[in-house]
């Protein structure tokens, strides 16, 4: 029996739901339920009736499958799974952060550990951060954090005066205005479309023409007809939009931008977490019902 047929199986024998993130390995989409951005796997989480969750992603979508759906079971295919954005914040950062502004309102963007987003009144997504900063009160401070490419691509959107936190994706930060200059002169007449973690479109907005979530991207390649598209992100995304638009070229601005978390979920771990239930992600109560809030306000924005 084959990998996959063995994952249908267990799948069924196991009432589970399978969902991976728009940049893991092809082969770990092919196989899932749902494939997707981090808002919209959190939404396929609440709304599938199944007794368990498996998350073909990284650890922090994992938990916070985990933190909307206390009562079901819910497995990250290997405890490596982890993100280098999350790690460059801890809660104790934020709490002395948050000790220097008084009454400032904490954004925390999807890629924290459920310690930092249980210190923060608002979550968001790439999806939905613009949304999120506006409807925060105008004269109220706004602390930002961890992505500050993804702070200055809000601040820009929204004009408010947002401090941003000092950290970043160190896969999107290696997309710099320098290579997106010389991909354009390499290819020119291609649109770009950029991830707004990417320091090419935080710092050269005007030379990115679309700065879209994973899923704009996806949504952007069923729609485009242009011949050649460049994409600013994780090179995991273009099996999608290459199987959604096979007429058009997507080309990746750094086909180097790979990121090592992403990766080290394969069709062997997904059916061994199956088979065996493992690994188990579990929260502290105290930590999951004060980030429970914020992350069902992320999640109906």
């Amino acid at each position: 029996m084959s990998l996959e047929a063995e994952i249908r199986s267990l799948r069924e024998a196991r009432d589970a739901v399978l969902l991976a993130h728009n940049y893991q390995r092809p082969e770990v989409q092919e196989i899932a339920d749902y494939v997707g951005d981090s808002l919209y796997l959190a939404r396929r989480a609440q709304e599938a009736d199944r007794s368990v969750i498996v998350f073909a992603g990284v650890r922090f979508m994992a938990e916070t499958a985990k933190i909307l759906n206390p009562g079901r079971t819910v497995l990250l295919p290997d405890p490596k799974a982890g993100c280098g954005l999350a790690d460059a914040v801890t809660a104790e950062q934020v709490r002395a952060w948050k000790a220097e502004h008084p009454g400032a309102a904490v954004v925390a963007y999807i890629n924290t550990s459920a310690e930092v987003k249980a210190e923060a009144d608002y979550c968001c997504t790439s999806s939905n951060a613009v949304k999120v900063v506006e409807r925060i009160p105008a004269g109220q401070e706004v602390l930002f954090l961890p992505d500050m490419f993804l702070g200055d691509y809000v601040r820009r959107r929204t004009g408010r005066n947002l401090h941003l936190w000092v950290g970043d994706c160190p896969v999107h930060a290696r997309l710099r205005p320098e290579r997106l200059a010389a991909a354009r002169a390499e290819h020119p007449g291609a649109p770009v479309v950029a991830h707004p973690e990417c320091g090419c479109a935080s710092e050269v907005l005007p030379q990115v023409d679309r700065v879209l979530s994973t899923d704009g991207m996806v949504r952007f390649a069923e729609e485009t007809r242009a011949p050649e598209v460049l994409v600013a992100t994780e090179v995991g995304i273009l099996h999608r939009m290459r199987r959604l638009n096979p007429g058009t070229t997507f080309t990746p601005l750094d086909a180097g931008a790979i990121c090592p978390y992403m990766k080290e979920i394969d069709l062997a771990d997904v059916r061994d977490a199956l088979a065996e239930l493992r690994y188990r992600i579990e929260v502290p109560p105290p930590i999951a019902g004060r980030a429970r809030g914020v992350l069902e306000r992320m999640v109906a924005t």
